[in-house]
């Protein structure tokens, strides 16, 4: 990881994605482009009266990175609409990774069109890192998602370069299915049938988990299996915090095909939900 870009709008869910990029940057060694989007759909005089206010924070800030945190960073004000600025931002910097803030929540807004990070994600080909808790030093369990796709393995292979979980505890979790638990009959089964129906799939999900992990060469990997009795995007945030994880890791590839596009899948109700912080791997991540 050496090039880091953070979007920022001045605000304290912005200040988190900064503190985690400084942090990042420190243990990588690597440079931060600190990107602010001023809205140019208003009067020019208004446009260019915020254009040169926030030039003037993001040096202040560039200048504080430089000489009390020993952090190299540029500053970029973009004129755009708030979601075409980070598009634009990421295509002309070219980062290894893109961290913003924790999305503001709008209700019917974001149920319609998404939020910002989601459309973000879609479109970007860098991973993309929200930062959801305030940041209190390097990241201690990273905490991998997979639906044992080709898609998923693909991605989590992608962010390797990264090497953010190279400090850190390693897990890989699979959610796996018990479809005859689900069926309308269930219920005839017996309590030591049911119990041993679902050993089996936990360990047949474990060994296909296993296989996974060493096809993909992942690294040191310790690998987690969890029935899935709720949504999927439940059992991956209960499991997060059972196992005290730091960093969720969620890839938009997958099984879930165009399924991804729509409001509703795992990674996007993970992100609205998550009070962890979520590295999202979007279709078309660099290599």
């Amino acid at each position: 990881m050496k090039k880091i870009m953070v979007a920022t709008d001045f605000s304290e869910r912005s200040d988190r994605a900064l503190m985690r990029a400084k942090l990042l940057a420190r243990q990588f060694n690597a440079t931060i482009t600190l990107v602010h989007v001023v809205d140019d759909d208003q009067p020019r005089r208004i446009v260019d009266v915020e254009r040169d206010e926030s030039a003037l924070l993001l040096r202040q800030s560039a200048e504080t990175l430089a000489n009390d945190d020993g952090v190299t960073c540029e500053t970029r004000v973009i004129l755009a609409s708030p979601f075409a600025g980070i598009i634009q931002g990421v295509e002309e910097i070219g980062p290894d990774l893109l961290v913003i803030g924790p999305h503001r929540r709008r209700m019917l807004k974001d149920v319609f069109i998404g939020t910002t990070a989601e459309r973000t994600i879609r479109l970007v080909d860098c991973p993309v890192l929200m930062v959801n808790a305030p940041p209190r030093g390097n990241y201690r369990h990273v905490m991998q998602t997979t639906d044992l796709s080709e898609g998923s393995r693909d991605a989590l292979q992608s962010i390797l370069p990264l090497e953010i979980g190279s400090e850190a505890r390693n897990s890989m979790l699979f959610v796996f299915e018990a479809p005859a638990l689900r069926l309308a009959m269930s219920h005839t089964m017996s309590k030591d049938d049911r119990e041993h129906y679902l050993a089996a799939a936990q360990k047949n999900a474990s060994r296909e988990l296993t296989e996974f992990l060493s096809a993909a060469k992942l690294g040191n990997v310790m690998p987690m299996v969890r029935h899935r009795t709720t949504a999927a995007h439940h059992e991956i945030l209960k499991s997060a915090v059972t196992e005290r994880a730091d960093l969720i890791v969620l890839s938009t590839h997958g099984k879930t095909g165009l399924a991804k596009l729509l409001i509703g899948s795992v990674t996007e109700h993970v992100l609205r939900s998550s009070t962890i912080d979520v590295l999202a791997i979007p279709a078309g991540s660099r290599k």
